[in-house]
């Protein structure tokens, strides 16, 4: 097998090499905010203040399918949910908002793909589902919620990583 991931830096890579380094567990669809006591209203941001922290929410994107871990209209994603931020080359920089076991984030950071990853399994996501790293089965969709009350649904689980 090819190891690509092993040699080659985020930014050398194909597209095809990139969009492989997906581990798929979707949790980058899950509503996340941060939490701001100067802020008068919700909005979205491309940074993060030193003394802010992310908050993830068990709220996943009206868009995922939960059982697949993934987008039922990927290649629209971004036109149908505005606020849904393609990771990219270019923005790999501002990957704060991505959970700490997000593959691209450990191959930026230097830490090396989780034992978990599809790539390290034959393509198959089972290893990573049987981990509990994916939302499968751990989330509501937000058009099933009041998103006004989204501190209901905090969640610790999006922030964990095994190894």
């Amino acid at each position: 097998m090819n190891k690509y991931w092993e040699d080659k830096p985020l930014t050398d890579m194909t597209t095809s090499e990139w969009e492989g380094i997906c581990d798929g567990c979707a949790k980058c669809c899950l509503h996340k905010f941060i939490d701001d006591e100067e802020a008068k209203e919700v909005a979205t941001t491309d940074h993060i203040k030193p003394n802010e922290e992310i908050h993830y929410t068990n709220i996943a994107c009206g868009l995922l399918n939960t059982k697949s871990c993934a987008c039922t209209k990927y290649s629209e994603r971004t036109k149908l949910v505005p606020e849904c931020v393609k990771l990219t080359k270019d923005n790999l920089q501002d990957i704060f908002f991505m959970p700490p076991s997000c593959s691209y984030r450990r191959l930026h950071e230097g830490r090396g793909l989780p034992s978990w990853h599809p790539l390290l399994h034959k393509g198959k996501k089972s290893a990573m589902h049987k981990a509990g790293m994916s939302v499968r089965g751990k989330t509501v969709a937000d058009h099933d919620v009041d998103l006004e009350k989204f501190e209901d649904y905090i969640a610790m689980w999006p922030v964990e990583d095994l190894d």
